[in-house]
């Protein structure tokens, strides 16, 4: 079972110059090997490997000596990343591959091996930029897996977990350092500790719930419950205009307003960071009473270009809700069933089954024409959700094959998939 964990770093000075000397560099090579692929197979219709790419890192260096102080492998890591992002289009699973740019505020690169944790001091090596602080608030492996499975070294009285040592274990994967725009810096270690997904729970209608995720509420679940919608953002405007309007009236060149920018981005952090936790708790207290959960196959994308309701749908921010319901349940072995976005839920009255056409979005409540049913707008789509499911189920006939609708697993807390 993979799993990642995010966890604050706290570099000094020197530390930070040489980890934004890493970030371009990272994509500098990409961008470069990005050039060669297109050029190659556009003219000459010739496919350059990986091998390729990273054989003319050597030859890159040399025009550009600036590279040799880069960790090595943190460039080749980047090609694969490029080749990744091609065989993901290739196969229909994401976009084609675009050029990396400084102003879109993300900074990343990855150190596949040699990074070594301390676990007496909570600092961390990383190769080419040395020794830093870092915040180990939560245990990314039992303290008895440690002692158990991994080798350790212990240095003046310190324990010393070396990914070096344990690169035959296979449990210490890709680390990957980050900058947010707030000037944060963040490493994700990705562990696989070789644990099998446990089998998915037998489930029945009772302990089956179905979810309808919405704006005015967060979210309304098929057993009546109502989340309230916290709206982090919408709560912060006022603030965020203010920070905003400090940043405008400051020369452009000027420290102040760098001052002024990193304030307004570490307002944008703690909005982000409030929704983060919110989501983490909503989605483990469904996940935890609940054997199978009923989602919506909700077009975010396409509903984002409502500019009415664009800033809401941000605010809410559906697609991370599920993303973390999803891998949540491969995690604890509890099944995902999703139903299509072009289903009725919230038209179709759950008692009698009239379809009510004329149901338009400022409609909170209707009453049923037929049964005289008086309806919660979200309730009863929550409800109806739960019922397609469960027949698409019955249809379909295996508790396996609804398991496998859940799509695109996560292994990580920081993964970003999407709808």
């Amino acid at each position: 079972m993979k799993k990642g964990n995010v966890y604050r770093i706290y570099p000094n000075r020197g530390q930070s110059a040489l980890l934004e000397q890493h970030f371009g560099a990272a994509r500098f090579v990409y961008n470069h090997s990005l050039s060669i692929k297109n050029l190659m197979h556009g003219k000459f219709r010739v496919n350059v490997t990986e091998v390729d790419l990273n054989n003319h890192l050597i030859s890159l260096k040399e025009t550009f000596p600036w590279l040799k102080y880069i960790n090595s492998q943190s460039l080749q890591q980047a090609n694969r990343n490029l080749l990744t992002g091609f065989k993901n289009f290739f196969e229909g699973n994401g976009s084609y591959p675009t050029w990396k740019s400084k102003k879109d505020n993300h900074f990343s690169f990855q150190i596949p091996q040699n990074y070594q944790i301390n676990l007496t001091s909570s600092q961390i090596y990383l190769p080419k930029i040395g020794w830093m602080k870092i915040i180990l608030h939560r245990d990314f492996l039992s303290k008895e897996f440690i002692e158990n499975s991994l080798v350790t070294k212990e240095v003046n009285g310190e324990i010393i977990l070396d990914q070096k040592l344990n690169k035959e274990f296979k449990v210490l994967k890709t680390l990957t350092v980050s900058r947010t725009s707030a000037g944060r810096y963040h490493v994700s270690i990705l562990i696989e500790d070789h644990a099998p997904y446990p089998e998915p729970e037998l489930f029945t209608e009772e302990t089956t719930v179905g979810i309808d995720v919405g704006i005015k509420t967060f979210a309304v679940l098929s057993t009546g419950e109502e989340i309230e919608n916290p709206k982090f953002l919408k709560r912060s405007l006022k603030k965020l205009v203010k920070l905003q309007r400090s940043v405008s009236r400051k020369p452009k060149g000027s420290k102040n307003r760098k001052k002024a920018v990193v304030k307004l981005a570490k307002h944008h952090q703690l909005i982000a960071n409030q929704r983060n936790d919110f989501q983490h708790k909503v989605s483990a207290m469904i996940i935890r009473e609940s054997q199978a959960i009923v989602i919506e196959d909700l077009n975010v994308k396409g509903m984002v270009r409502n500019h009415c309701l664009a800033q809401s749908i941000s605010d809410v921010g559906w697609s991370g809700f599920v993303d973390k319901l999803i891998y949540k349940a491969e995690w604890f072995g509890k099944t995902i069933l999703k139903i299509g976005r072009f289903d009725a839920s919230s038209k179709l009255c759950n008692v009698c089954g009239y379809k009510f056409k004329e149901l338009t979005l400022d409609i909170r409540e209707w009453k049923c024409p037929a049964c005289k049913t008086l309806h919660d707008r979200d309730i009863n789509a929550s409800i109806n959700s739960k019922k397609i499911a469960l027949s698409n189920l019955n249809t379909a006939g295996t508790v396996g094959r609804a398991y496998g609708l859940t799509g695109t697993s996560q292994g990580n807390e920081v993964g970003s998939h999407r709808f």
